[in-house]
């Protein structure tokens, strides 16, 4: 069995005191359903713990009043190397987090990239290595691929989603190694049927020893997991997941996220990864 080793990672997450399910927007939200504030902050602190039990620092962002979508920092951006590609929401609701999340990026020292193109940040864009994998087909639109292309100066592998309860490329896909050797294939998890043929040969031939996760896995938000290198936090229900993560010598543990699932996010979705030191 591989040997995994832990990459300490830096964090941005928001707090869900203003967490509700008030509109649609994706198909897991239904503001019928009751949604517990409460419970939603509960369940959010576990993962927050988790994060400092194991040696990440996590940063906080103010939660914005009226923004309830705002835990989902995963969304607010992308970051490399100091550099803040900020996001630019599909949906009105939405919108009113990007002063929020732009704000806070120049604050902490960023240099912010202010977009032109739709994007909804670490949603649709994941670094694989020296590559940055993109999604589209839902939210990101595919100009943001070239825009966030030329504002890193790295290569873009577009990828198109198909299923609509897989709406950002961060429920279909999962990087498993936040940082590769030169050259090393990076450890990658995906739900195959979440993406068109063309892109799942795409894959296929990115990440020959990649884990194919069953729709059954999928369906209950396994892969909007985060991942250390040798940590990898999974949804409670994504059971086949876990095993398949050991089989690989990977250290599963289970965050529930139950409530924050009422608004079609998972543990990815409340985790922005800020990489490059902030002031």
């Amino acid at each position: 069995m591989t040997t995994r080793t832990q990459q300490i990672r830096h964090y941005l997450m928001c707090k869900p005191s203003h967490f509700t399910v008030s509109y649609t927007i994706n198909p897991w939200m239904e503001p019928a359903n009751p949604t517990d504030t409460a419970k939603a902050v509960e369940q959010w602190q576990k993962l927050y713990d988790l994060y400092v039990e194991l040696g990440h620092t996590v940063e906080l962002v103010e939660p914005g009043e009226g923004l309830p979508d705002m835990v989902y920092t995963a969304n607010g951006g992308f970051l490399i190397d100091g550099t803040a590609y900020a996001p630019k929401f599909r949906f009105t609701e939405r919108a009113g987090e990007e002063p929020l999340f732009i704000d806070w990026f120049r604050e902490n020292g960023y240099h912010v990239v202010v977009p032109q193109e739709t994007n909804e940040g670490e949603g649709d864009f994941l670094l694989a290595g020296d590559v940055i994998l993109a999604g589209t087909g839902f939210r990101s639109t595919g100009e943001s691929h070239r825009e966030v292309g030329e504002v890193f100066g790295k290569p873009v592998v577009s990828l198109t989603l198909v299923d609509p309860r897989f709406y950002h490329l961060d429920t279909a896909l999962a990087i498993l190694d936040p940082v590769v050797e030169p050259g090393a294939e990076v450890g990658v998890a995906y739900l195959p049927s979440a993406f068109d043929e063309e892109s799942q040969k795409t894959l296929a031939t990115l990440f020959p020893n990649a884990i194919h996760v069953s729709d059954e896995d999928g369906a209950v938000f396994g892969l909007n997991s985060a991942s250390d290198g040798k940590n990898v936090i999974i949804s409670p229900r994504a059971v086949g997941f876990k095993k398949q993560l050991e089989e690989r010598g990977y250290n599963a543990i289970t965050v529930d996220l139950s409530e924050l699932l009422l608004g079609g996010g998972g543990i990815k979705c409340c985790t922005l990864e800020l990489r490059g030191a902030s002031a």
